[in-house]
């Protein structure tokens, strides 16, 4: 009743936030992703989609064929993979995650040259604010910059990387510099929504174990890194940036780091993986190509 490429079907369907993601997946239109799924389900005699939201939600018996789906697509890839090892093959689809300002620089000149490197393996890369949200059935490795609390995946540390607070030397001049953090409160401070952080609570600790929380003033907001970055530099206000953002900009003396005396909490690069894809042999090789990219940081040379 079921065969490989409906398993396929199933696992696409199933794992994207709607019909028209699984059509650009499929490489299909939505309409033929539509009546795709009306005649499996005529032919397991289920229905597998509740269709009275816009949103893809499965039935029961879409969850149990999705489940099994899932499981069963993983262990042929598991098998294929085994295989090609033995040839001394590296072969498979990767699907990475990450940031968009960090992959653009650091992730995605890896992955074309991982890719050249081994032809066998094709290489889906989706780079957005917030890659954390993303299903981690539906990706081998997710890149994530700053703090987890708690999270289902194994962690591997690949890079240092510091918050740093700084402005433009145009910036302190007009505006003055701050000497301590509750100074902040009266500043043009400039910030980027992520990862569902609260962006306008600062936090900062010196020698000696004081520590400092300060609330910002809502002022500009952006989503866009390289655009928060360009309105501190322009003079517009005060940045909490990333070192890897920042470090070009601090060394050329377009910012200037404040309140040296002060740190707040590190954010470093990690990578995110499910228990199953540290042993595929396309994640080893990929993450130890990024490793060796980032050590040492490129932001530190």
């Amino acid at each position: 009743m079921l065969t490989a490429d409906d398993l396929k079907f199933i696992a696409a369907v199933t794992q994207s936030p709607s019909l028209a993601a699984a059509a650009r997946q499929l490489n299909v239109t939505p309409p033929a992703v539509s009546q795709r799924l009306r005649g499996l389900e005529a032919r397991l005699g289920v229905s597998l989609l509740d269709r009275s939201s816009g949103r893809i939600t499965l039935t029961d018996e879409g969850e149990l064929l999705a489940a099994w789906s899932a499981r069963i697509l993983t262990e042929i890839d598991d098998v294929a993979e085994r295989l090609c090892e033995r040839r001394g093959m590296v072969a498979g689809n990767l699907r990475i995650a990450g940031p968009t300002g960090f992959g653009r620089r650091h992730i995605a000149p890896v992955a074309m040259a991982f890719h050249q490197q081994h032809p066998g393996v094709t290489i889906s890369l989706d780079l957005s604010d917030n890659p954390i949200r993303l299903k981690p059935s539906a990706w081998d490795i997710i890149i994530h910059i700053g703090e987890l609390h708690s999270q289902p995946y194994h962690m591997l540390t690949l890079a240092p990387n510091e918050r740093i607070l700084c402005a433009s030397p145009d910036y302190i001049a007009r505006r003055g510099e701050p000497r301590v953090p509750a100074d902040l409160a009266g500043h043009a401070c400039l910030t980027l929504p992520e990862n569902d952080e609260d962006v306008t609570l600062w936090r900062f600790s010196r020698h000696g174990g004081k520590t400092e929380t300060v609330r910002i003033p809502v002022g500009v907001a952006c989503n866009d890194g390289d655009v928060i970055r360009d309105w501190a530099v322009g003079g517009w206000g005060i940045i909490l940036r990333s070192e890897w953002d920042v470090a070009d900009d601090l060394a050329a003396g377009r910012l200037v780091r404040l309140l040296p005396d002060w740190n707040s909490p590190d954010a470093p690069v990690v990578a995110l993986l499910g228990p199953r894809h540290m042993r595929a042999a396309r994640t080893r090789h990929f993450l130890e190509l990024l490793s060796q990219s980032l050590s040492p940081p490129p932001w530190r040379s």
